[in-house]
């Protein structure tokens, strides 16, 4: 209490000069009498017993620790450190989306000696950088209108989750860069149609944008929808890598009346996807289903994402492929490092596999089935650097998407404000006021930048591994440190499924998870 006293008292006597002797006490009453307020609001709350005890003083110990992070993030960590991202990768996305060519004097201020340090193999007959980045043909034998999928594209992120001058900027920069922009769960918005992108329309199990009013997917709309020009590709949500298992969530402070009427739910109310598809309910089900997207969508490219889980349960969808012989075009792979604006902590960090594993594991499930060249598969979780497509590329993708790290692109400086409306940068926000702040204009270009010199980046790489083309890429290239003296590839550390190996007779290593499979149920 006394702190409290002395303030109240400190107040008092402030406006008590300020009336008797000079104007110039208000400069003192003013911050005292809002003190005085603050610890009069500690008194009669009855949530914090510290700050019912300590008016004012019980306040000082949650200073340091809401300023903490904050610290670490932007002023003492070095440049290698932090999660999910680092201060140096955060700035080299910053300087490439500037137009700035990225450089590292001095040398590196990774440990390379340290266990898990992960390097590429450069070859002694470098080759000449393409004129033209490579482009990825997606379309399988039964597709109608293939598209070229660009090594980097933007990832699933909903309008909704961004705001509408972020939705924009994404989708004009991909328009400018000639890559693929993945409009999320959260529906078709206008935002992404103005700009002029290619788009891959995502449909997750809210099925917002075609949807009933009792929550079920509606054909005709999504024909509609999926004939238009600007969709490229669709695209339908198994799971996320930041919340395996759980349906989506966009807070009720988000969802104002456009963003309502985008998903046909209710203003202000907390949007909760179901878990789960009501359009199946099985492996077989499932492959059927994607059949029929595809011919709703004209024949244009339809696949799945999926954060991988139970291996045994991807090896029943194949299994699924085989019966019905019916193949996605694409398949895109969260890792469960992947963000989103807003998740429980234990399954952020704790379900489903990382992007390694779930690569690894998707692309030997199709090449053991056989499958694996009708098709494509995409690398989402994490990616950021030219080094980072290079290595998704060596473990089974066939390209990759960015969601952070186009963020960044547009200005995010990781407050990890996403959840609250309060993004101080107009990327994750439907405040008005601070959507305003976002130049659609300069993004873009700050868009286009990123993605083009990132590209450039792992086009670099490659020819000084001596690769003309991304699927020149083994994993012999790839190695990682696992002791002090020891260094293995990734054909090493891993197991490579031959093509047609689980139909001829599995290894003991997947003949359990292989006899176990299914396609009759998960």
């Amino acid at each position: 209490m006394l702190p409290l006293l002395l303030v109240a008292l400190g107040a008092a006597g402030a406006l008590l000069l300020a009336g008797a002797v000079s104007a110039w006490w208000w400069c003192a009453a003013g911050p005292l009498l809002a003190l005085t307020a603050l610890g009069a609001g500690d008194l009669a709350q009855r949530r914090d017993a510290v700050r019912r005890n300590y008016p004012l003083l019980g306040r000082v110990p949650f200073l340091p620790e809401a300023l903490r992070p904050r610290g670490r993030r932007y002023l003492f960590g070095r440049d290698a450190d932090g999660q999910p991202y680092g201060r140096s990768v955060r700035a080299l996305v910053y300087e490439r989306a500037e137009g700035v060519e990225a450089e590292e004097p001095f040398g590196t201020e990774r440990d390379v000696y340290e266990d898990g340090h992960e390097f590429l193999e450069p070859s002694l007959r470098p080759v000449e950088v393409p004129d033209e980045p490579p482009v990825v043909r997606v379309g399988g034998p039964d597709c109608a209108q293939p598209y070229d999928m660009a090594l980097l594209n933007v990832s699933a992120m909903s309008f909704g989750a961004l705001s509408p001058n972020a939705v924009l900027a994404l989708n004009r920069g991909a328009a400018l860069g000639g890559f693929a922009h993945d409009t999320g769960e959260g529906g078709l918005s206008d935002h992404h149609l103005r700009g002029g992108g290619d788009l891959v329309w995502e449909i997750g199990t809210g099925y917002f944008g075609c949807r009933t009013p009792e929550g079920d997917f509606e054909a005709r709309e999504f024909a509609d929808k999926a004939a238009l020009p600007e969709v490229k590709c669709v695209s339908l949500k198994l799971s996320q890598g930041a919340r395996p298992g759980a349906g989506g969530v966009l807070p009720g402070a988000k969802v104002n009346a456009e963003i309502a009427r985008e998903r046909g739910v209710p203003k202000g109310v907390t949007v909760v996807s179901p878990p789960d598809h009501r359009v199946f309910s099985t492996p077989r089900e499932l492959v059927r289903f994607i059949a029929r997207m595809r011919e709703l969508a004209g024949g244009k490219p339809t696949g799945f994402k999926l954060c991988v889980g139970s291996r045994r349960e991807f090896l029943a969808v194949c299994k699924a492929m085989l019966a019905e012989g019916v193949t996605p075009d694409f398949v895109v792979v969260d890792g469960s490092e992947g963000g989103t604006g807003a998740a429980p902590p234990e399954f952020a960090a704790g379900v489903g596999m990382p992007l390694t594993e779930g690569l690894i594991t998707v692309h030997n499930a199709l090449v053991g089935s056989g499958l694996r060249d009708r098709v494509r598969i995409g690398a989402s979780g994490r990616v950021a650097t030219g080094s980072d497509i290079v290595k998704r590329l060596l473990q089974g993708a066939d390209y990759t998407n960015a969601a952070r790290a186009m963020m960044f692109a547009l200005g995010c400086v990781q407050a990890r404000r996403c959840h609250t409306d309060t993004c101080p940068t107009g990327v994750a926000t439907q405040d008005p006021r601070r959507v305003r702040a976002l130049d659609v204009a300069d993004k873009s270009e700050r868009v286009r930048r990123y993605q083009r010199a990132t590209v450039l980046s792992a086009s670099r790489i490659m020819a000084a591994m001596g690769v003309r083309d991304p699927g020149e890429l083994t994993p012999h290239l790839l190695l990682r440190r696992v002791g002090p003296t020891t260094v293995s590839s990734y054909a090493e550390l891993y197991e490579w499924l031959a093509p047609g190996e689980l139909l001829a007779g599995p290894p003991p290593s997947w003949a359990s998870d292989w006899g176990a499979a299914d396609p009759d149920s998960f």
